[in-house]
């Protein structure tokens, strides 16, 4: 599997990471139930973003599916409050989407801040719409590869693309392997980035708590030592 930029992270633990998913009406259900729940079940946190509050309609492809609630819109939300972002596709959902210039604004801070972006399907189309397809190795789904490659990317026919701080599937085909792809790329994006777990943060205390109480002892130590010497 080729994958460029971030270093080998063995763990795939999510505690205390924060996802955005950018979907709309449209959506391909399982493009956003099945990552959410992987992520999830890693310990991530996940909010669903999109461009207006209330719910939104999922797909089944050309069947509708099931409503889910928006967590945040696209004029709300904060892109420095999440520490990746995931682009599910749907033939409708990706192209709402990539006409709203918040949206795209809201992406463009994930990719200049170099934090993880995930996506599937049809939604490089919002990619391509940012402007930041050009020079990348991509995939998506076959039937929008003109429009990566028009954009400068560089289309591969594979289930999962890695490249630098982007992975990319082709459609729900692949969910099984971007499943799992995305867990380790958050993960590797959250080490990449410094970002401090919960779970981390703890054992950073409890080692600063140690080390200042040796310190402690030392200095005791020495004090008593320089007493009894007089």
């Amino acid at each position: 599997m080729h994958r460029e930029g971030y270093a080998m992270f063995d763990s795939q633990e999510l505690d205390g990471v924060r996802i955005a998913v950018l979907a709309a009406d449209g959506f391909e259900q399982v493009e956003v139930t099945r990552p959410v729940k992987a992520l999830e079940k890693h310990g991530a946190e996940v909010e669903i973003v999109s461009l207006r509050p209330g719910s939104i309609q999922g797909m089944n492809l050309l069947y509708p599916g099931k409503k889910i609630d928006v967590d945040r819109t696209v004029f709300t939300a904060d892109p420095a409050a999440y520490d990746g972002l995931h682009i599910p596709g749907g033939f409708i959902n990706p192209d709402f989407v990539r006409q709203s210039d918040e949206a795209l604004e809201f992406v463009r801070a994930f990719e200049a801040a170099g934090k993880p972006i995930a996506t599937i399907c049809h939604g490089p189309w919002v990619l391509v719409s940012a402007g930041l397809v050009r020079g990348r190795r991509l995939t998506s789904w076959p039937g929008i590869k003109d429009d990566v490659r028009n954009a400068g990317g560089v289309w591969v026919d594979s289930p999962v693309v890695h490249d630098r701080n982007w992975v990319s599937s082709r459609g729900p085909q692949d969910l099984h392997a971007f499943d799992k792809a995305i867990v380790e790329h958050f993960a590797q994006g959250a080490a990449h980035t410094g970002r401090t777990t919960p779970a981390a943060a703890r054992d950073g205390s409890w080692q600063r708590l140690l080390a200042g109480s040796v310190a402690a002892a030392t200095v005791g130590l020495v004090a008593r030592q320089a007493w009894r010497a007089r």
